[in-house]
């Protein structure tokens, strides 16, 4: 059954990666088998709330056309994952497609194990099947460095052994990444920490608020260079950030990360938990982003939650991140654009917008009697400011105009892709925001710039096969 199905819900994102009801948070193990593209992700089947997880799984020829498999992990009643199978990747182990996930009991107060499952069926390209290992192959975190948070394994080659990154926090509020040698995935070994928050660069890059690093990932880049992402948890998702840096082997065996840049992962307010995968030519990085409304609401839609489009990540010769959407989704492009100049012009419910401002421009996207949303660009100031004040969060105490800042130049290009509620604005290729805007009945949904700009706007229809 394909995601990109009519909904009578205007809200719901039509061509994102969701469940067609219940509740979905992070994506797991994006992974390439037999030339098509998996993607699994945390899944209440059973209500919009986050409780029961399991691990939904969908597929695609294309990253456009993405089709419904069966739940592949379920919680084991009386197993290591009884209250829940939680985040982690999927890895080729020998032939065999294998989920290396969190484990969690109904005493896990946030300690989780590393638990493994196996696709039953390597030769399906589908990968409908997946069978749980019935012990769990890490059982706690290592021994005298009082975490007490522990979850979300991401395994990767590098010197020619396996390893894997496992997300911690400890009793005194110092998050980290720690470090295991897994090159046999049912025996592992603590191999230290790979980075934590007194590191200098990660303070000033992060700050000190996070007292847990979750969903750590790591890519390598065109440049030679590392890219660590990690999700900053304060007891609540806060926001993510990313290093970038060297991956380097000691004499002894060990790995050390040294970074040397940092920031802000995306600069949105509804974006969390990415995960990454490495190609031979790019990484990929899809996030999940949350409904910031009330929970009536939610419990009435019957849905909440959806993964973000994926984006291409890389690193710049000074340490920033290079973020642009994967060229796939071009294909969800209509036929022929329905805006190509300035003006005023009626927006459908799911868009790909190109804007190009030569000088100053604001670019309107939705309005009402009393508010709109706008993105004022301004090349020679080098500023993206949105302005979401129309649309308040209750109990948020942040400011309703953001900026993004790039360097100032004769023309700036922002694109935006809108998918009922999620909107994912690209500044340039330098910075991403990602928010959810929730229509009310009085809203008009209307594009209009005024500036001296350039404009592309495509309706984003049911995808065609490229």
């Amino acid at each position: 059954m394909s995601l990109a199905r009519p909904t009578p819900d205007p809200i719901a994102p039509r061509f994102r990666v969701r469940p067609p009801a219940g509740w979905i948070n992070d994506p797991n193990g994006p992974f390439r088998w037999h030339g098509r593209h998996h993607l699994f992700y945390q899944h209440n089947p059973a209500a919009p709330v986050h409780t029961n997880i399991h691990w939904g799984h969908v597929s695609s020829p294309d990253l456009v056309h993405w089709e419904h498999h069966p739940i592949a992990l379920t919680p084991t009643p009386g197993g290591p994952d009884e209250a829940g199978c939680w985040s982690g990747c999927v890895v080729d182990d020998d032939g065999v497609p294998t989920a290396v996930y969190t484990g969690v009991d109904h005493t896990h107060t946030g300690l989780g194990t590393i638990c493994l499952a196996r696709a039953a069926d390597p030769a399906d390209e589908r990968l409908v099947e997946w069978h749980a290992l019935p012990e769990p192959v890490v059982t706690a975190p290592p021994a005298g460095l009082d975490v007490v948070m522990f979850r979300d394994p991401f395994l990767f080659r590098h010197a020619g052994r396996r390893w894997a990154l496992v997300g911690a926090g400890h009793a005194d509020g110092t998050p980290s990444v720690l470090l295991y040698d897994c090159e046999e995935l049912t025996a592992w070994r603590f191999a230290g920490v790979l980075l934590d928050g007194h590191d200098p660069v990660a303070a000033a890059a992060f700050g000190d608020k996070a007292v847990g690093w979750e969903c750590p990932q790591l890519f390598g880049t065109s440049g030679g260079e590392h890219v660590l992402v990690v999700s900053l948890w304060d007891g609540t998702p806060c926001s993510t950030a990313y290093l970038t840096g060297r991956l380097e082997a000691d004499a002894d065996g060990g790995l050390w990360f040294t970074p040397r840049a940092g920031g802000r992962l995306d600069q949105g307010r509804d974006f969390y938990a990415p995960a990454v995968r490495q190609d031979d030519d790019r990484a990929l990085m899809w996030g999940w982003s949350w409904e910031p409304r009330e929970t009536s609401e939610v419990l009435a839609a019957g849905w909440a939650g959806t993964l973000t489009a994926p984006r291409v990540v890389d690193v710049r010769a000074d340490g920033t991140l290079r973020v642009e959407p994967a060229p796939e989704l071009e294909l969800l492009r209509a036929p022929e654009p329905f805006a190509t100049a300035p003006g005023r012009v009626p927006l459908p419910v799911s868009y790909d917008l190109t804007v190009t401002a030569r000088g100053a421009t604001t670019v309107t996207l939705l309005r009402a009697a009393d508010r709109a949303l706008t993105v004022r660009l301004d090349p020679a100031a080098g500023t993206v400011v949105l302005d979401r004040s129309g649309w308040p969060r209750t109990g948020v105490e942040e400011s309703a105009r953001l900026t993004v800042r790039v360097p100032p130049q004769p023309a700036l290009t922002v694109r935006i892709l809108v998918d009922g509620s999620l909107l994912e604005l690209f500044a340039e290729d330098r910075a991403a925001v990602t928010e959810r805007v929730y229509r009310r009945p009085d809203d008009v949904a209307e594009l209009e710039i005024a500036g001296d700009a350039e404009v592309s706007a495509w309706e984003q229809d049911p995808p065609r096969r490229g």
